[in-house]
Parts: C-alpha cells; sequence; structure tokens
C-alpha cells in the first residue's frame, strides 16, 4: 500500500517552551472537600449559585457565558461531591487551566503526554506539529510528532507486560450465550499477538501492506489488529455485518494480499454465514483484478463446524491449523508516527466509500489520553463497550485507547437483547463492569422493553455511563442515568467521528455539571467554532456549522488514494478550518448541543430545522419509544417533515396519538416543525451497531421503493416490509 507523500508550506504549533507545565492529572482532593451530607445530596438538582460559585463555574465555561442557575428544564445533573473529589479533572477551574495551555501550547501539551509512552527514537521537540487546514495556503497538511518512531502494539501490550501487569486481564469475552466465555491476561494477550504477527510475516505480509479483517467480536478480531500493528502492516476492518459487494470493494480499493475471517458466527438465534459471503466478495474482486492470495479463516466451532464450511484449497487456511505453531516472540516494526496504522471505510454521500487513514503517533497518543480522560479511568475498572471493532469506536474504544491504558477490556459477540433485554445488565454483574459505553439506540431500545429488565439486576460496580454514535435525546438520557445508573454515574455524552479518531466535545465526569443531551465542552486541544453559511464564527449562543479550526493528535490525514475528495470534503466547504458535517447550537451557557448532519436538515418554508431536535421532541411523549425523522419534497413548503414512530409496547395506534405526538413537536419546537406524515413504525432499519439508515426511511417517505438499495447490513431486514405495508397507516 502506497503511503501517501505531504508537501505544502505549513505552520507550526506554539513551541512546548511557551508556558510552564500543568500538571496533566488531577491531584486528588482531600477528604475533608466532602461530608457525608453532600454525598447523599441528590445529583440532580436546580442549582442557585452566589457570585463566588459562578465565578468557579465560568471556568468550565469556554466558548460562553457564566453558567446560570438551571438550564431549560430547571435542573443541572451534578457529579457527587465523592465522585468529583476521586476524579481525574475534578473541577472547572482544573479544566480550564489544562484545556487553556493545550490551546496555547499544545506543542508542551502533547509533548508531556507522547513521552509517557515508549518512543524507540523521540520526534523533534521543535516540530511537535506542522498544519495547514486553508486550501487556499496549499494542500491541507497535519503532522505530529513526525520523525518519532514507536510502536502502537508494544505500548498496548508489551508495556503492560514489562510494567509487572502480565498477569491482569486485558481482556474478557462474552459469547453469545450466557454460559460462553473467556478471558486472556496481558502476558497471554502479547503470545497469541506474536503468533499471528509472525504467521503474517510468513506470508509475505511486510510494513505498510492492507491486511483485511472482516470478524465477529471475538478476541481474534483486536488481536489481529494489534498483531498488524505490531509488524507495521495497514489493518482494514470491515464490519462483519457488510455484504459481498461492499467487502469487495474494500479490498479492490487497498488491495490486500490477506483476509482474515472466521467460518461463521451466531448472534442471537441467527446464524452467520461469514466465510461464505468472503468467498463471494473474493469472487467480485477477482473481476475487478485484484486477487487475494490467503484466506485465513478462525474456525468458530460455536457457530459452524470445519466439515460444514466451504472451502478453497490453496487460498484458504484454517487459524488453528497454522497460528498456533509460530513462536510466542515476534519483533517489533518501529515505525514512524506519520506512518499509517489502520485504513477505515466510511459511507459517502457519492455511494463509494472513504477510506479514512489512520496514522501512528499522534492516534496514539490521542486515543489514549481521550479515553483516560472521558471516562475518568481507574486502573481497577472493567470497562465496556458495545461497539463493533468494524467502527471507529471499536478502534479507539475497544482495542488502543483501552489498552494503551492497560485496562481490562469486555469484548461481547452476542446481541444486546439476547436471550432476553436484561442481557446488559446480566453481562455487568457478572464481570462487574465498572464503565459501560454504548449508543443511543441501545438505550432507547432497551427503554421501551421496560425498566423491570434493568432493576432486576444489581448494577451497583457500574460508575460511569457513556452514550456515542448520535445526539442522545434528553428522555433517553434521564432514563440511562436515572435507571441504569440509579442517579449515581455521570454520563460521557461524546460527540465525534471516523475522521477525528477520538472524542472532540465530550463531558469529564468530576468536572462540571451536565445538561441532559449536551455533548458539554471540547476535549483538551480541540477549539471547536460555529459558523454561518458564509462561514463567519458566530459567537455568544448562535446555530450553525461545527467546524474546528486547529488540528488535533488524532485526526485523520487523508482519504487513501483520494486527495481531491480528501479536500474538496471536509476543508474547501470553510476554507481555515476542518469542517465536520454536523450542525451544532451552542446554547447561552456556552454547552453545545449536535443538532444532526448538515445534509439531515430539513429546509420548511425557509426554516431549517435539524432532524434531531424534532426526534428528541418526539421521544419526549410517554408513549413514543422511538422516532426517525427524514426530509420529503412538498410543493407548498419546499421540504416537509416525515416522522417514522415507535410506541412503547402495548401502546396502540390511533388518530388521536397521532395529533398528540404532532401537538408535542408544535408546543416544543414551534408550528413550523410539525411533522406532515406519522408514519407507524414496529422497528426501523439499524444495523447490527444500531445505527438507523435514513437512506432506507427516507426512500420509503418518498415511495421510491424500487431504490432501497442493499438491506443485507440491517439486524433485521423484515423491518423493511413492515414499514411498506403501513406506509397508508
Amino acid at each position: 500500500m502506497a503511503q501517501y507523500i505531504f508537501a505544502t508550506t505549513t505552520s507550526r504549533c506554539s513551541s512546548a517552551r511557551a508556558h510552564p507545565a500543568i500538571p496533566l492529572q488531577a491531584p486528588l482532593l482531600p477528604s475533608s472537600s466532602s461530608s457525608s451530607s453532600s454525598s447523599r445530596s441528590p445529583p440532580v438538582r436546580s442549582w442557585a449559585m452566589g457570585a463566588s460559585d459562578r465565578l468557579a463555574v465560568c471556568a468550565a465555561t469556554v466558548l460562553g457565558d457564566p453558567l446560570p442557575a438551571s438550564d431549560d428544564h430547571g435542573l443541572l445533573v451534578h457529579p457527587s461531591a465523592d465522585f468529583s473529589a476521586q476524579a481525574l479533572v475534578s473541577s472547572p477551574q482544573q479544566y480550564q487551566e489544562m484545556y487553556e495551555r493545550s490551546i496555547h501550547d499544545p506543542a508542551g501539551f502533547w509533548s508531556e503526554i507522547a513521552e509517557t509512552f515508549y518512543w524507540k527514537k523521540k520526534w523533534n521537540p521543535d516540530e511537535v506539529c506542522t498544519e495547514n487546514l486553508d486550501v487556499t495556503k496549499g494542500p491541507i497538511k497535519i503532522e505530529w510528532f513526525k520523525g518519532g518512531k514507536t510502536n502502537v502494539c508494544y505500548n498496548a501490550v508489551d508495556r503492560n507486560v514489562e510494567a509487572g501487569d502480565g498477569d491482569k486481564i486485558a481482556m474478557y469475552w462474552e459469547g453469545n450465550e450466557p454460559d460462553q466465555d473467556g478471558k486472556l491476561t496481558y502476558s497471554e494477550l502479547l503470545d497469541k499477538v506474536c503468533q499471528l504477527a509472525n504467521y503474517l510475516k510468513s506470508v509475505g505480509v511486510r510494513k505498510g501492506d492492507a491486511v483485511v479483517i472482516y470478524l465477529p467480536m471475538l478476541m481474534e478480531l483486536p488481536i489481529a489488529m494489534l498483531a498488524c500493528a505490531r509488524i507495521g502492516a495497514v489493518h482494514s476492518v470491515v464490519f462483519a455485518g457488510f455484504s459481498a459487494d461492499a467487502i469487495a470493494q474494500r479490498i479492490i480499493d487497498c488491495k490486500p494480499n490477506v483476509v482474515i475471517t472466521c467460518n461463521a458466527v451466531k448472534r442471537g438465534l441467527k446464524l452467520i454465514p461469514l466465510k461464505d459471503i468472503v468467498d463471494a466478495s473474493l469472487v467480485e474482486s477477482a473481476k475487478n483484478g485484484v486477487t487475494v492470495g490467503i484466506c485465513l479463516t478462525y474456525e468458530n466451532q460455536l457457530a459452524m463446524k470445519k466439515e460444514d464450511t466451504q472451502w478453497t484449497t490453496g487460498r484458504d487456511v484454517w487459524w488453528q491449523d497454522v497460528v498456533p505453531d509460530f513462536h510466542t516472540r515476534c519483533d517489533v516494526e518501529w515505525v514512524d508516527a506519520e506512518d499509517p496504522l489502520f485504513l477505515l471505510y466510511t459511507s459517502g454521500s457519492t455511494g463509494k466509500p472513504k477510506g479514512v487513514l489512520h496514522t501512528t503517533g499522534g492516534y496514539m497518543v490521542y486515543s489514549a489520553t481521550t479515553f483516560k480522560h472521558a471516562f475518568d479511568y481507574k486502573p481497577t475498572d472493567v470497562y465496556w463497550c458495545t461497539a463493533d471493532c468494524g467502527w471507529i469506536t471499536g478502534h479507539s474504544y475497544v482495542t488502543y485507547g483501552p489498552l494503551l491504558n492497560g485496562a481490562t477490556v469486555l469484548v461481547y459477540e452476542g446481541a444486546p437483547n439476547y436471550p432476553d433485554p436484561g442481557r446488559c445488565w446480566d453481562i455487568v454483574d457478572k464481570y462487574g463492569v465498572t464503565i459501560f459505553y454504548t449508543a443511543p439506540t441501545l438505550v432507547r431500545s432497551l427503554m421501551r422493553d421496560g425498566s423491570e429488565y434493568v432493576s432486576r439486576y444489581s448494577r451497583k460496580s457500574l460508575r460511569v455511563l457513556g452514550s456515542v454514535g448520535e445526539p442522545i435525546n434528553p428522555t433517553a438520557w434521564r432514563w440511562f442515568y436515572n435507571v441504569v445508573g440509579d442517579s449515581r454515574c455521570p454520563i460521557s455524552d461524546t460527540w465525534w467521528q471516523t475522521e477525528t479518531g477520538g472524542f472532540m466535545i465530550t463531558p469529564l465526569p468530576g468536572a462540571w455539571p451536565q445538561k441532559p443531551g449536551s455533548a458539554t465542552f471540547p476535549f483538551f486541544g480541540v477549539k471547536p467554532v460555529i459558523v454561518d453559511e458564509k462561514g463567519r464564527e458566530l459567537d455568544g449562543e448562535c446555530n450553525g456549522y461545527l467546524c474546528i479550526k486547529k488540528s488535533w493528535p488524532g485526526a485523520f490525514r487523508t482519504l487513501y488514494g483520494d486527495k481531491d475528495r480528501y479536500e474538496t470534503t471536509y476543508f474547501k466547504p470553510f476554507s481555515g478550518y476542518y469542517f465536520s458535517g454536523d450542525g451544532c447550537r451552542r446554547d447561552k451557557d456556552g454547552y453545545h448541543w449536535l443538532t444532526g448532519r448538515v445534509d439531515d436538515v430539513i429546509n420548511v418554508s425557509g426554516h431549517r430545522i435539524g432532524t434531531a431536535e424534532v426526534e428528541s421532541a418526539l421521544v419526549s411523549h410517554p408513549k413514543c419509544a422511538e422516532a426517525a425523522v427524514v426530509g420529503i419534497d412538498h410543493e407548498v413548503k419546499g421540504q416537509g417533515i416525515y416522522a417514522f414512530v415507535t410506541l412503547v409496547d402495548g401502546v396502540p395506534y390511533s388518530d388521536d396519538l397521532r395529533k398528540s405526538l404532532i401537538m408535542t413537536v408544535r408546543s416544543q419546537i414551534g408550528a413550523f416543525a410539525a411533522p406532515d406524515k406519522i408514519h407507524w413504525a414496529p422497528g426501523l432499519p439499524k444495523t447490527r451497531s444500531g445505527k438507523i439508515m435514513r437512506r432506507i426511511l427516507r426512500k420509503i417517505a418518498s415511495r421510491q421503493l424500487d431504490e432501497l438499495g442493499d438491506t443485507s447490513t440491517l439486524a433485521d431486514p423484515g423491518v423493511v416490509d413492515q414499514l411498506i405495508s403501513l406506509s397508508d397507516s
């Protein structure tokens, strides 16, 4: 795989010597700072502040005015005094000091953190970061720690073993059935990573070569990622729910010689023959001139036996027949900080997937640091992120971020509601999970199933919750906080993207009060701005396009093989900024509220309405479990609002309820935002990761049923027919 070459005139970050050092880890506050009475105080309360209180909290308000007495609902959600006392970042003042330094002295701030990792060769301290985000001044360029030599696998695995944590559990694995489980210590993980790395080297995989990985959530998936990183190969993980055509597209683009898969997987009661899907993709890629030499196949005996697996002699190799024979020590390939680490393809508006390329050094430092602070990580934590490694969340916050911190990670193969909707909480109790990170879609789904599935389990081990993937509406946020977290676990409601590599706007659990549904404030080193359609920065309370003004270590470096698309999509819309493609509202207190993708904004009679805003209003109705809103053509208004609504179990469809839902939107947003159509939805078309396929909803809403496209990645393809049958209900 050819590496991307940058050449441009650029600016450099501030010198590391510009400001005195500020500690990057919070000292614990003295125990006297919290009393038994304060720890028993309800963490959700209205907030009446005096002048001194305002000054204290003002430090957290980076982009707005000091916090008022309350948010729009009269409530702020505070971390308990006990939680804040032990937090890594325990106050608004401490956050403000660290944030200001990260903005004014990014070289010094990030160098200090980077030095806590192992580098075979250190970067040039005078060139910690080099950037150009302005297309009018030359090609886009982002580099961090260039010239430094390191290895992510070494830092994520070997370093923990050498520090004396070889016997610590690195991964727990929970299978599809409740009685299926496993675990690996850091020493055992290192052995398995080295064996696979040695095998890959033996079949000719070298530094810079691409390896496509199409595996379910077995421990072998992060093992394969780490093995590639160890030898400098570039892994491209494909979500094990994509179709053969989707895999073929990625193979054709990055041209691997090795594909790693398994014969099959069970999710719930459904058997998915992954090897058959890969076989079909390899036939398709060969037709397009790209032939894969080796298909390394793991036998997932719990799903399918060897003898039932289709086989191509000479190309297909059983993992268990070759990998265990290799040595458990493998030399590390030391790579430059700007050498590629992985390719991850994300959907594009043109229909061709975009190969997002992340490099090594900056991504390593950023994913580790964001994990540590956004979840207030402690060495005793047991961390579970429900995402699949086929998505960026699984890269940054299942594999790399946690392991770089020496964390114990839970990997779950099955469906979150199998064999019943209490499975997640059964797993939490079984392993003593302390940090639980999931998607709003799953939260709403479990909320719909009823709180009794939650309350039958203890969940006392939980201390931090997290949300990822889309804006979480306040109703779901409160259920997550009050029911799942027993009104005691802060929620890290994170905003970030495949392209950003890590969290960009996120609460720090012990530092400031939260507003349900708001991502709150920027992470260290992130300078978000909201601009209008002409690219003018907006101050104070505003609504517009969310951009980032400066580079950060975790930023992606290019779209593989498509530099023009990289610059056109992300940097040309607003010169001098990275354009996120998302809309954002900043309230009078400086809190950030994501309003959804800009292309999800509906223009109704000149009113620009974010779909997320309408969805949040609908879900606030006590009989609405979930909603998805799309725009449709309207001969008078230009666009109309079409809402797919899933009701709470047992609630019947009725015209009165339809009217009540519309009135809820009218009262919360305004008459201009009232849905033109309420379409009853027993379920919504979602991928296995929980992402709603709005493309399909748009086609159903506009009656373009012959253009539905590929529905093979849906968790339940049958829901599409259900929605079509209810089109006129």
